[in-house]
C-alpha cells in the first residue's frame, strides 16, 4: 500500500494516463493561496496534443471527484506536457531528444553541449558542434558520466538540420499545440 499522497495519486491516475498511450512523468501538489494546484505532467514519443490533454483532464477530474484522493480542500487540476526546460532523467527522455542539442553537466566536472545522435542502453552518441569553421566531432558519453542533462532551445537551427531529424522535432509539435 502506498504511503505518500503522491504515490496514492500515481496509483489512482496512472491507468488513465496509460489508457491514452502516454507516460506519467510527474505529479505535484503545490499550495496556491487557499487552494492547491495538482499538476499532472504526461508525455509520449510523439508528443502530446492539446485535445489529448483536455480529454485526460476530464477523465482525471471524474476519477478524483469519485474518490477522496485530494481531500476536502479546493484544488486546481492542470494536465500538461513537459516544458522544454525539463531535465533529461530517464532513458526515454534521451530517446525523445535524438536530433536535439543538449547541455550535459558531467559527473567528473565540466559541461558539454552536443547534439544527441543515437541512444542505446549504455549511453549516447553525440556530435559536438564545430567552432569557428571547424567540423563537428563525434563523442560517446555513457549514462554514468552524466550528472545532469537538459535540451537546449534552438531558435536559429537550419532547416536541413530539422529535416534530418527523421520528423522527431518536438518544436513543430509545440507549434501545433500553441496554434490549437
Amino acid at each position: 500500500m502506498s504511503t505518500t499522497p503522491s504515490e496514492r495519486l500515481r496509483e489512482l491516475l496512472e491507468p488513465l494516463v496509460t489508457a491514452q498511450e502516454l507516460d506519467l512523468e510527474e505529479i505535484t501538489v503545490t499550495p496556491a493561496g487557499k487552494r492547491r494546484v495538482l499538476r499532472i505532467v504526461v508525455d509520449s514519443d510523439e508528443g502530446v496534443q492539446l485535445d489529448t490533454c483536455a480529454e485526460l483532464s476530464r477523465a482525471i477530474s471524474d476519477k478524483l471527484d469519485a474518490t477522496d484522493a485530494m481531500g476536502a480542500g479546493e484544488y486546481v487540476l492542470e494536465v500538461t506536457s513537459p516544458g522544454a526546460d525539463r531535465p533529461l532523467t530517464e532513458h526515454r527522455h534521451y530517446v525523445r531528444a535524438v536530433g536535439r542539442l543538449a547541455r550535459f553537466q558531467l559527473t567528473e566536472g565540466g559541461e558539454l553541449t552536443a547534439r544527441i545522435i543515437t541512444v542505446d542502453d549504455d549511453g549516447l552518441d553525440l556530435e559536438i558542434p564545430g567552432v569557428k569553421g571547424r567540423k563537428p566531432t563525434a563523442r560517446r558519453l555513457a549514462f554514468d558520466e552524466i550528472a545532469k542533462a537538459r535540451v537546449e532551445i534552438e531558435f536559429n537551427r537550419k532547416q536541413h538540420d530539422k529535416d534530418s531529424n527523421d520528423g522527431n522535432d518536438s518544436d513543430s509539435s509545440m507549434t501545433e499545440a500553441e496554434e490549437a
